[in-house]
């Protein structure tokens, strides 16, 4: 079971800040954009995705023997104008590199988290479209040597 817990932090006033508890003991802050001292809850949603997923892909190189020595996902997404303003549309980038990294290895990784692993994007795909690509960088950071779209 997952859990978690928000409390109002300031029950006076007008703040809308609230401390998170993760039922494995794991606390922060959320807040909106005017208190700004914490992530809104969406932006965790996001950064959910993104760990979520980077969690699977390393996990899958790592067992196809992919010499990985940094690695990186971005989200960005587009929300409905209108509430709840769930999101739309995700792009999500996997930066990943390495010595002598398989293109293959890395598409066929993003493609079972995506497909079979990764919970946050099953359930954030149920309203948005997901559109996903990865680049593979030299450990030096000059420019991609090998760029792709995953396929779902």
């Amino acid at each position: 079971m997952i859990e978690a817990q928000v409390t109002l932090t300031r029950p006076e006033g007008t703040s809308r800040q609230f401390e998170v508890t993760t039922g494995s003991g794991h606390r922060l802050l959320v807040d909106d954009a005017t208190g700004a001292t914490g992530p809104k809850p969406i932006e965790l949603a996001a950064a959910a995705l993104a760990g979520c997923t980077a969690f699977d892909v390393i996990g899958i190189l790592r067992k196809k023997r992919q010499q990985v020595t940094a690695y990186e996902v971005r989200v960005s997404a587009d929300q409905a104008p209108d509430p709840p303003q769930v999101f739309t549309r995700v792009r999500i980038v996997h930066r990943i590199s390495g010595e002598d990294i398989d293109p293959a290895a890395v598409a066929s990784a993003i493609h079972l988290s995506e497909t079979k692993y990764c919970s946050v994007g099953a359930m954030i795909s149920k309203t948005a479209e997901l559109v996903t690509s990865f680049e593979i960088v030299p450990p030096q950071g000059e420019e991609p040597v090998a760029t792709g779209v995953a396929q779902s």
